[in-house]
């Protein structure tokens, strides 16, 4: 079973309402479900460029996992005349995202399938969700189904192997973006507890895209709004080599 998708960096709840599950930790409205800006325009970039202009081809763009929409309506200006739905499984999400997108829409990856059928999406943005799944493979299996042929995905996700995370792991410290709780962070600094279950260095999300029936047409980095402000710069300039950026962005294209 595919957990719920959500996209975007959640804190730790409150001492005393620790949730249960998943799902709970998920729908908890204390949660935000936004992620940095700087990553959404560099992913809204690579898909206009891929797409075009509406006037010629309008497109169908899924954004699974949309959150409370604060990435696709960041996007939007990019995707003007492109029709983006905002589509997922929390009922607090999909309440914040109607005020930013036009189009909402509740699914999950988690039982049966979208609700879409197959082939209705030119593109899917798939932004900050995957490393929260316990099942990627069919995740990754059903929005080939909602692609049409030649269809783009855009997904983008916490790299392991990220410069400083190749530092804390040789200082015998937990990497960043990844947890060993839903309570509480252990083993490195930092108060945010993310929910990440799976996390990819650049080569192994090649592999892993590749393995679900796409062509990886490119892989480019991107930011972290999480880094200290005097680091901002170096993780900047890390994004010129995507093995060491802090969020890894892939554009994959279906076969």
């Amino acid at each position: 079973m595919t957990t719920p998708a959500r996209s975007g960096t959640n804190t730790k709840p409150d001492a005393g309402t620790a949730p249960r599950g998943l799902r709970e930790f998920y729908e908890n409205p204390a949660v935000p479900v936004a992620s940095g800006d700087a990553r959404s325009l560099r992913q809204a970039r690579m898909l206009a460029a891929v797409l075009g202009p509406a006037s010629v081809r309008p497109a169908v763009v899924l954004d699974v996992g949309c959150g409370d929409g604060t990435a696709a309506a960041t996007a939007a200006p990019l995707l003007a005349g492109h029709r983006v739905i905002g589509v997922d499984w929390s009922q607090d999400a999909l309440r914040r995202a109607r005020t930013r997108l036009t189009d909402v829409v509740r699914g999950e990856l988690s039982d049966g399938r979208l609700p879409f059928r197959s082939g209705a999406a030119d593109a899917v943005l798939f932004s900050e969700v995957v490393e929260h799944l316990v099942d990627p493979d069919s995740a990754l299996d059903e929005l080939r189904r909602v692609l049409r042929p030649g269809g783009h995905l855009m997904l983008s996700t916490p790299n392991l192997a990220a410069w400083y995370n190749r530092a804390l792991l040789l200082a015998g410290v937990q990497p960043v973006f990844s947890e060993v709780s839903l309570r509480a962070i252990h083993g490195r600094p930092g108060s945010e507890v993310v929910g990440h279950l799976r996390l990819y260095t650049a080569r192994a999300l090649r592999e892993f895209v590749a393995a679900s029936g796409f062509e990886v047409v490119r892989l480019a980095g991107a930011p972290f709004h999480g880094v200290p402000r005097p680091l901002r710069p170096l993780d900047r300039l890390a994004c010129a080599a995507p093995s060491l950026s802090s969020i890894l962005l892939l554009h994959a294209r279906k076969t």
